[in-house]
């Protein structure tokens, strides 16, 4: 599957049956799909990465970047839970990974770096590839990024940073996250220019071992953060900001506990979500079982309780429930969160509850910027050495400075999804137009779905969504 490039314009276009936007899992996942199905059909994904199947997510390379699952809920085959397991097994036996016995539990329960996740996906999607040469379809990996999109009644067409065009019967929106820290932002306040990338071990040597760094947002982004700085041999102080002050909780493997939401179907609002989720919290601590075990019950139902909530709902969500949802359901993977809880204890790294207002300008060769402690009216201006940006996912596609999504919502090809969140679509991923209208070329998921599920990026989600798209992709002509 080597990658191909024109290098330069050309007025030729090449055809496909499907046009699959983002090599990431998602597309990587997608493409595995299709190439199991029966019939023969050609695929071209176009992704600027080297490799499919890694992403922005799987693309770290230092060891101590894991899953922040552990192998058992991280299996890319929706048929197949223990995939993972299985293939870590034969990986393991073969002598990967030696430093997996670090961990000192079954394999199902151990939390695989990000760039071994990455091998597994990849050899999934080469084993497709196989298949899908049985029956004449093929996958190719263009190496470039869609710039515009064009959508005709029978077809779509694209082009590429590198002047090639590409026309397809359909075209699929597997983009995948939009990582803050990466990610070019309009109206931004220049942030990430001035910042150091949270997986840049190698630019984080370069700091003075002992200098202090600033880090704004306290989430998953932040964890790998802080074992980046730990990896690079940063000593320091490590000073985090955000709004709420609240750290992720420790992945835990809790015993199995009753699916109360599929028991009481009336259990509909944000409000009796939470009022009945802390009470079944409280009966697991009475009866010595971790309170994690409830909560694990809900993430099955939370794509039925966000699609079937009103706007006003989700914004109760969003604005009341969500800081303490991400804390407490994306959970830390346990070796980072030993060191995280121990950088903590020692005083070395301390979190603030404050908001991020911008830069601010600082003639000592570090960077200063200007937040605002919550409960006060006054903003202060904090100093360091270096300044990394953890803020997580931008799912506004109306903020991403990519030209993809700014031709996208130029053309009304699209429209912002429920509180801005992703793009819409159907239940079946057709994206909507921006007058309401189903374009019937155009698909989308994973990520850019995040409007419509709200939890849209797991690897079982992509997995089972990548599975519904392939059945429907290949029923369409």
């Amino acid at each position: 599957m080597n990658p191909t490039s024109s290098g330069q314009a050309t007025d030729a276009i090449r055809h496909a049956d499907i046009l699959i936007i983002g090599g990431g899992l998602s597309g990587a996942m997608l493409a595995a799909q299709l190439l199991r199905l029966p019939g023969q059909r050609s695929l071209l994904v176009i992704e600027p990465r080297a490799e499919l199947g890694r992403g922005e997510a799987y693309s770290a390379v230092e060891l101590g970047h894991t899953l922040n699952g552990n192998a058992a809920r991280m299996s890319v085959d929706p048929d197949n839970a223990d995939d993972l397991t299985q293939w870590l097994t034969q990986y393991i036996a073969a002598g990967g990974w030696p430093q997996s016995d670090e961990q000192r539990v079954p394999i199902s329960e151990l939390f695989p770096p990000r760039g071994i996740f990455g091998l597994y996906v990849q050899q999934r999607l080469a084993e497709a590839q196989e298949v899908g040469a049985l029956n004449g379809s093929t996958v190719e990996h263009v190496r470039a990024e869609v710039v515009d999109l064009l959508a005709q009644d029978d077809s779509v067409q694209l082009t590429l940073s590198d002047g090639q065009r590409l026309q397809g019967n359909f075209a699929v929106l597997a983009t995948g996250m939009f990582a803050a820290a990466r990610t070019p932002q309009n109206a931004s306040s220049g942030v990430n220019a001035a910042a150091l990338d949270p997986w840049d071990v190698a630019a984080m040597r370069q700091l003075d071992a002992q200098s202090t760094v600033l880090i704004i947002g306290s989430g998953l982004t932040m964890v790998d953060a802080v074992v980046s700085l730990e990896q690079a041999g940063h000593r320091g102080p490590i000073e985090v900001f955000s709004r709420h002050g609240l750290l992720p909780h420790v992945r835990r493997q809790p015993p199995a506990w009753v699916d109360f939401l599929a028991e009481d179907q009336s259990l509909r609002t944000p409000r009796q979500l939470v009022r009945e989720l802390r009470r079944q919290c409280r009966a697991a601590l009475t009866q010595g079982i971790d309170w994690q075990a409830p909560l694990d019950t809900v993430r099955a139902h939370i794509g039925r309780l966000w699609s079937q909530a009103t706007d006003r709902q989700r914004r109760q969500f969003v604005r009341h429930v969500r800081p303490w949802w991400e804390s407490h359901h994306h959970r830390s993977p346990p070796l980072s969160a030993e060191l995280v809880e121990r950088l903590h204890e020692e005083g070395r790294l301390r979190i603030h509850a404050a908001s991020f207002k911008g830069l601010a300008a600082d003639g000592n060769g570090g960077v200063s910027i200007r937040v605002r402690r919550r409960g006060e009216a006054e903003e202060v201006i904090v100093s360091g050495a270096a300044l990394i940006n953890s803020s997580g996912i931008e799912y506004d596609w109306r903020r991403v400075a990519r030209p993809l999504p700014q031709q996208l919502l130029a053309r009304g090809l699209i429209q912002p999804g429920p509180l801005a969140l992703g793009i819409a679509a159907t239940a079946d991923g057709a994206v909507l137009e921006a007058d309401g209208r189903v374009g019937g070329r155009l698909f989308a998921m994973g990520p850019p779905l995040r409007g419509m599920w709200w939890e849209s990026t797991a690897v079982t989600d992509v997995a089972s969504q990548a599975k519904a798209l392939a059945a429907r992709l290949a029923g369409e002509r």
